[in-house]
C-alpha cells in the first residue's frame, strides 16, 4: 500500500483516528484545534511511512485557489523566450506556484484555443510572452513585449527608443552611414515598435534609411536560419552597406554566417549589431555587439506582478505598462566603417 501512496481516508483508518483530525494535522491546523503533539507526531510519521501526499490541487479548487498560472510563448528554444521563461519560473517557484507552459508557434487556432484550455485547468492568471492578445479574460493577464492596449492587461515593455539610440549612435560614431536593417517577422509583438524607434533615431542622427537596405525576417523557424536567409537576400541586391542592425541576436548570428560565406569578414568589412544579448551572443566569433534586453528580469517582473494581481484582485483595471530600460554591450562584431 505504501509504494503507491494512500488516500487521506486510508491514512485515518490505519491510525484509528477520525478523518477530520488527520486532515487538520496534514493541513497545518493542529495547533488551532488543540490536537495533542503526540497525535500530531503519530499522523506525520504514518503519512511519511505510507507515502501519503496531500492533494493540493483538489484542496485549492475547494478554496477557489489552484496556485497555478498559464504561460503562453511562441516557442521554447535557446534565446528570447527561454530566458524570459527562466525569470518567470524562478519567481513562481519561490512563491510555490505551479505553471503550465504552452507553445503556439504563432498559429491562429492555438492562439485562440490555448486561453480556453488554460482556464479549463483552473489557472489563476496568464502570462503572454511575445504573444498577441485579442481581448480580456476573466483572470489577470500580464504581457511581456505586448504592445496592444487592452483593459485589464499589464504589459512589461522595453524602451525601444533608448535601445535604438544606443545601437545607432554606436554605429554612427564608428562612421557608418549606409546601414542595413533586418526587421522582425510581422507576427512579432516587438517588430512595429522597434522599427518605429529606429526610424525616429535615424531621423535625429540624419542617417538615411534606404529601402533597398531593409529586409524582413520570414518564416517561423527559430534560431539563426531566418537571419541567414534575410542577409543572403540583402547581398543579392548588390547595394553597398558597412553595417547591419538586426532584429535579434539569433538573426544577427545568421547574418554573420551569410557574410562570411560571401567572403566578407566581420567586422573588418561589415559590422553587425544584434538585440537581446542571449546566452550565445558572447561566445560566437566574433563576439556580438548587442542591445541587452533584460529578459530574465522581465520574466521575473511579469510573474511577480501577476501574483500581486491575483492576490489583490485588481486585474480589471485600465491598461497599465511597466517600461524596462535596455543597456548596450560592445564586443568584437563592430568596428570603424570600411568602404564596401
Amino acid at each position: 500500500m505504501g509504494n503507491h501512496g494512500v488516500s487521506l481516508r486510508e491514512l485515518a483508518a490505519h491510525l484509528g483516528l477520525s478523518l477530520t483530525t488527520v486532515s487538520r494535522v496534514m493541513n497545518h491546523a493542529a495547533a488551532q484545534y488543540r490536537i495533542a503533539p503526540a497525535t500530531q507526531q503519530r499522523v506525520l510519521q504514518a503519512a511519511a511511512s505510507l507515502n501519503y501526499h496531500p492533494n493540493a490541487f483538489a484542496r485549492g479548487l475547494r478554496n477557489k485557489r489552484s496556485s497555478t498560472v498559464g504561460v503562453m510563448v511562441p516557442e521554447i528554444s535557446e534565446g528570447y523566450a527561454a530566458t524570459v521563461l527562466s525569470g518567470i519560473e524562478d519567481a513562481l517557484l519561490e512563491e510555490k506556484f505551479f505553471y503550465f507552459v504552452v507553445s503556439h508557434r504563432h498559429r491562429g487556432d492555438l492562439l485562440e484555443e490555448y486561453p480556453r484550455l488554460l482556464l479549463a485547468r483552473a489557472v489563476e492568471g496568464i502570462i503572454a510572452v511575445d504573444t498577441p492578445l485579442h481581448g480580456s479574460l476573466p483572470v489577470p493577464i500580464v504581457a511581456v513585449s505586448g504592445h496592444r492596449r487592452i483593459k485589464g492587461v499589464l504589459t512589461i515593455e522595453l524602451d525601444h527608443l533608448t535601445a535604438a539610440r544606443y545601437a545607432l549612435t554606436h554605429l554612427y560614431q564608428l562612421g557608418h552611414r549606409r546601414i542595413a536593417f533586418i526587421k522582425g517577422q510581422t507576427f512579432s509583438s516587438d517588430t512595429k515598435a522597434r522599427w518605429h524607434a529606429i526610424l525616429r533615431v535615424c531621423e535625429s542622427l540624419r542617417i538615411p534609411v534606404h529601402p533597398e537596405l531593409v529586409v524582413q525576417l520570414k518564416g517561423m523557424a527559430p534560431g539563426s536560419e531566418p537571419g541567414y536567409v534575410a542577409t543572403r537576400e540583402l547581398l543579392k541586391r548588390d547595394q553597398p552597406f558597412s553595417a547591419i542592425f538586426s532584429f535579434n541576436d539569433a538573426s544577427a548570428i545568421g547574418a554573420i554566417a551569410a557574410l562570411h560565406e560571401a567572403g566578407l569578414i566581420v567586422p573588418q568589412h561589415v559590422s553587425v549589431v544584434g538585440f537581446d544579448d542571449i546566452a550565445g551572443a558572447a561566445t560566437i566569433r566574433p563576439a556580438l555587439t548587442t542591445v541587452r534586453q533584460p529578459l530574465y528580469e522581465m520574466g521575473r517582473t511579469a510573474a511577480m506582478n501577476l501574483l500581486r494581481l491575483i492576490r489583490e484582485g485588481d486585474g480589471d483595471q485600465p491598461h497599465r505598462s511597466i517600461l524596462v530600460c535596455p543597456t548596450f554591450v560592445t564586443r568584437q562584431s563592430t568596428a570603424t566603417a570600411a568602404s564596401v
